[in-house]
């Protein structure tokens, strides 16, 4: 009996460790697409253009009060990306710009999120575009009201480190080498801030 015991309560406490465990992991938030964007504008001979993907996913788990255990990866469907003119949009898939055959997802997988003041976060990461990958920085703001949730936030990146823009268009007096990218995303079931 006693060596039962001395088995079995070990094995007991193990389980109750692992259960707990399992509980403290933040669950998923659910991405709400109505309510999400993401837009990118450059410059073309010195006048704003923008754009936006109406096609993308993310996988987002994350405790505001514990946001170094998070993480963060995106999908963006390239052939998604929209400037509102119908000359621009037959371009953009093409092998110039973002060569969405043989690319049909930019990606981005966080590798560090660290807390930057209230109810914002900095969260470091790979971006991957058209084959290339580069480390950045992406500040984001987080704003709750009830059950919903409001991460929102703009960096720049250079497009020819992505090759996007190649040729003659690789001249940036005719179209910047920095584009903003915004994003607004819309999450339900994040923990409270």
């Amino acid at each position: 009996m006693t060596t039962s015991l001395s088995f079995t309560l070990p094995l007991l406490f193990a389980m109750a460790g692992t259960a707990f465990a399992a509980q403290a992991q933040p669950r998923p938030a659910q991405l709400v697409p109505a309510g999400s964007e993401i837009v990118f504008t450059t410059q073309q001979m010195g006048v704003p253009v923008e754009g936006r993907f109406s096609k993308f996913s993310a996988q987002i788990v994350l405790d505001p009060k514990k946001p170094e255990g998070g993480s963060v990866a995106f999908s963006i469907d390239t052939g998604s990306a929209r400037f509102g003119s119908a000359e621009l949009d037959a371009e953009v898939p093409k092998t110039t710009w973002l060569n969405v055959p043989q690319f049909p997802q930019a990606s981005f997988q966080s590798s560090a999120i660290k807390a930057a003041g209230p109810g914002r976060f900095e969260v470091t990461g790979r971006l991957s575009i058209k084959g290339a990958v580069r480390d950045v920085v992406v500040p984001v703001q987080l704003v709750q009201a009830g059950a919903s949730s409001t991460a929102s936030g703009s960096f720049t990146i250079k497009r020819l480190e992505f090759k996007v823009g190649e040729a003659e268009w690789a001249d940036t007096s005719l179209l910047a080498n920095d584009i903003l990218v915004r994003f607004k995303l819309q999450l339900s079931g994040l923990a409270p801030l």
